[in-house]
């Protein structure tokens, strides 16, 4: 009788962890940004995680930003979780891409996210925030050929 208790028990927790980690899908990519941003600023960086786009970069990237949060002072900590979610603006290059610009209400700097979707998903791809001004290449100075 023991054995099928532990049984029923193991099967009744797997079905619980397979169920808490489909609620990671989230319906649009404004739903997962701000999905992704509510855990972020709750130092619930395991749930943000389920919205990350997983590559080396990104789980760096989220390391980092763990770290900072974890090393802030109680009043900091106190306002991210209190803040309020500001999207300014949202821009859908294409169907599976979406640049989210966005502050929170405690910081109030603007931010950006990328949201991709990914085998039915829409992920957070952390790299566009931290790189998206350095991926642009300026513009160099024509030089006349002054040789004819």
């Amino acid at each position: 009788m023991k054995r099928y208790r532990f049984i029923f028990l193991f099967l009744l927790f797997s079905f619980i962890a397979c169920k808490s980690k489909d609620q990671a899908q989230s319906e649009n990519d404004l739903d997962a940004a701000r999905n992704f941003i509510r855990w972020a600023l709750d130092g619930k960086f395991n749930e943000a995680r389920a919205y990350l786009l997983p590559d080396s970069v990104n789980v760096n990237w989220m390391d980092i930003a763990e770290r900072n949060y974890l090393k802030a002072d109680i009043h900091t900590k106190t306002g991210y979780r209190s803040s309020s979610i500001n999207i300014h603006e949202v821009a859908r290059p294409n169907d599976s891409n979406t640049i989210v610009i966005y502050s929170n209400s405690f910081m109030q700097n603007h931010d950006t996210l990328r949201v991709i979707k990914e085998k039915g998903k829409w992920l957070i791809d952390l790299k566009y925030l931290y790189q998206h001004s350095v991926d642009t290449i300026p513009a160099l100075p024509v030089i006349k050929d002054t040789t004819h």
